[in-house]
């Protein structure tokens, strides 16, 4: 007898092209929701990845037998302070500067247009426009030596404060979630702690690093060009600060910023500038990163570009920012699991 027997596998088929034919036809309900979700989870992933970069020094502050909720409020009493100084004594010197450096690159480019014989009147009128409106919408926020707080989205200083707030109880909690975290992965797979275990100290020192190095170009790259009389020292130390974000190419781009607003004011401003920037580019590269970053996140500068380029095209400026550290992560994955590998083939050798 002809049992009659469902076709699990046909079904299960016309299921999937079901699903896949109504997600294509509602597609715009799936990405509205999917931003909506993104714009709700950025807030905590970026708390979360703030103190991640600052757990480093809370740990360092409980090792001196500091408490960690003092510990905590050290670490916030210091950002507070940093972004008061920020507020209340360079932003209006930044705006200041800023147009100082607009009107110092239209010389230098109005100066070669002349000696070149280039016709760049449309260059001109385009970066004109678009220095007036940097500056006109800088000089919103910032009025009389301090930021003008009514002038700022709403919408902007709650997300601050729910980023900053809920990074602080991650902070508090940090222990708690690597604890659960490590016992979850030993659970789960001993190799898999590991491989975590391996990127979570690469990017432990990237971000401890890189918040030691913003700090220590800001007021290394504004002294130095104070000292030499560049007009436009703090916003320089601050795009440097900025630029270290993107690896090679910030710093490219501020020491040519830096060197043609030289050239606008004096041949010899323009000598000492050109002279510092090659002075700072090497006791960066040869003394302080070397210094902060030991031995670990030593990236071939070729991978360094190749992965700037890609995350350019891919996410645009936060792609280029993340870059660096996801050429650190996959680095870091291709090396452990090509170990992993090799182990294992010398392991059956061995049995053979």
């Amino acid at each position: 007898m002809i049992k009659n027997r469902l076709d699990y596998k046909l079904v299960n088929t016309a299921l999937i092209v079901l699903i896949i034919y109504l997600m294509y036809h509602t597609g715009f309900l799936w990405v509205g929701i999917f931003n909506k979700l993104v714009k709700i989870i950025s807030p905590f992933f970026f708390a979360f990845v703030l103190a991640y970069a600052l757990y480093p020094f809370l740990k360092w502050l409980t090792n001196h037998k500091i408490p960690k909720s003092l510990g905590v409020l050290i670490i916030v009493l210091i950002i507070i302070l940093v972004i008061a100084v920020l507020v209340a004594m360079i932003a209006p010197l930044l705006v200041e500067q800023m147009g100082s450096l607009f009107d110092s690159i239209m010389a230098f480019i109005r100066e070669m247009s002349t000696r070149f014989e280039i016709d760049s009147a449309s260059v001109q009128k385009v970066l004109d426009s678009g220095f007036d409106n940097i500056i006109a919408s800088t000089s919103k926020y910032v009025s009389n030596g301090a930021i003008r707080v009514l002038n700022i989205s709403i919408g902007y200083l709650s997300t601050a404060v729910i980023i900053f707030s809920a990074a602080i109880y991650f902070l508090l909690d940090m222990d708690k979630i690597r604890a659960y975290i490590k016992r979850l992965l030993k659970r789960k797979s001993k190799r898999m702690y590991r491989y975590v275990s391996i990127l979570d100290n690469e990017m432990k020192n990237y971000l401890s690093g890189m918040l030691k190095i913003m700090f220590i170009t800001f007021f290394e790259y504004s002294l130095v060009y104070k000292l030499i009389g560049h007009p436009n020292a703090i916003l320089l130390g601050l795009l440097a600060t900025v630029g270290g974000l993107i690896p090679y190419f910030g710093g490219m781009i501020t020491n040519f910023i830096a060197a043609i607003t030289a050239f606008v004011v004096s041949p010899a401003l323009f000598i000492k500038t050109c002279i510092s920037f090659v002075v700072l580019s090497g006791v960066d590269g040869y003394l302080i990163n070397p210094f902060v970053y030991g031995k670990t996140n030593n990236v071939h500068p070729l991978t360094v570009i190749f992965s700037v380029f890609a995350g350019g095209i891919l996410l645009g400026i936060f792609g280029i920012m993340a870059s660096f550290p996801l050429a650190v992560i996959i680095i870091s994955t291709y090396k452990f699991f090509k170990s992993d590998i090799t182990e294992k083939i010398s392991d059956m050798k061995k049995a053979s």
